[in-house]
Formats: structure tokens, C-alpha cells, sequence
């Protein structure tokens, strides 16, 4: 087995591990830098966080992370200093072009997601590839963030638009 092989495993065991309820809090932030993660280590990651591929993931100083979130990491996922993500949180970073009459998913296309300083997304939101959610917003719970939001916003709905300002 190539030493490539074995650092993909052994991040691959690690992400798996730390998103088990077994798993005591304090030691998720612990397992997520072994496998190469960039996390604070006051930062608060409940069960349940699916972290999948291979690129870099930050999540800064107080963030909070709560039950069941999903994060694809086709791209870079950087969640700024006290983020809070309510549960059932997803975070994406990959999609496809629009494809041929013959296949319409065509070439794959990964582009990085930022969760600004202070922001707060609330449960079940979306964040779809390439956006930037300013620092100090808030999304409404189903929210699905489809573009690059304004900071100190309240963002709602499918698409998700600024509701008011914070």
C-alpha cells in the first residue's frame, strides 16, 4: 500500500469516526485536525457531521456545529469564527454544468464555499457551491442560499433573498 493510500484511509477513518454519537464532544475538534482539518479548538461540533472529500475544511475560533450536518468538500469550506450551524446543515461545493440534450448532468465543476464571521444558518439550510455568505447573516430554517448574500441580513426561501437587515 503507497503512503498516499494510507493518509486517504487514515482521513477517511477519522472523518467516519468523529461523526459517531459515541464520539465525546470535546474530541471531535481533535479527530477533524488529525485528518487534516483546519478547526479551532474551542469549537463546538456535535454528532452527525458527514464530512466528505478531500479538500480543505477551516472552521474557526467559538463555531458551532450542531446534529447531522453535511459538508462536501469537492472545494475548499471555510466557516468563519462564531458560525453557528443549526442542524441538518448542508454545505455543497460541487455541481455540473449543463450537459448535452444526451446527458444534461454534464462535466462536474467545484467551486469553494465561505460561511462569514457571526453568521447564523439556521435549520435545514442549503448552501449551494461557489457562494459566500456574508459575515453576520442569518438564514431562515429550509433556506436555500443560491448566491452571494449581503452582510447583517436576514435570508429566506428558495431561492433565499434578504428579508431585512440585522
Amino acid at each position: 500500500m503507497t503512503p498516499g493510500r494510507k493518509r486517504r484511509l487514515r482521513r477517511r477513518f477519522l472523518l467516519w469516526l468523529q461523526r459517531h454519537s459515541a464520539i465525546p464532544q470535546r474530541a471531535r475538534p481533535w479527530l477533524l485536525r488529525a485528518a487534516g482539518c483546519a478547526v479551532a479548538r474551542d469549537a463546538r461540533i456535535y454528532s452527525g457531521l458527514h464530512v466528505d472529500g478531500g479538500d480543505a475544511l477551516t472552521i474557526g475560533r467559538d463555531a458551532f456545529v450542531n446534529l447531522n450536518c453535511y459538508l462536501q468538500l469537492n472545494a475548499t469550506v471555510t466557516i468563519g469564527a462564531a458560525v453557528s450551524l443549526a442542524d441538518d446543515v448542508r454545505i455543497l461545493t460541487a455541481t455540473h454544468e449543463i450537459g448535452s440534450q444526451e446527458r444534461r448532468a454534464g462535466p462536474l465543476r467545484c467551486t469553494p464555499v465561505t460561511i462569514g464571521a457571526g453568521s447564523w444558518l439556521g435549520s435545514g439550510t442549503t448552501v449551494l457551491p461557489g457562494v459566500t455568505v456574508a459575515p453576520g447573516c442569518v438564514t431562515a430554517a429550509g433556506s436555500v442560499v443560491a448566491s452571494d448574500t449581503d452582510p447583517d441580513g436576514l435570508y429566506a426561501g428558495v431561492p433565499a433573498t434578504r428579508v431585512r437587515d440585522l
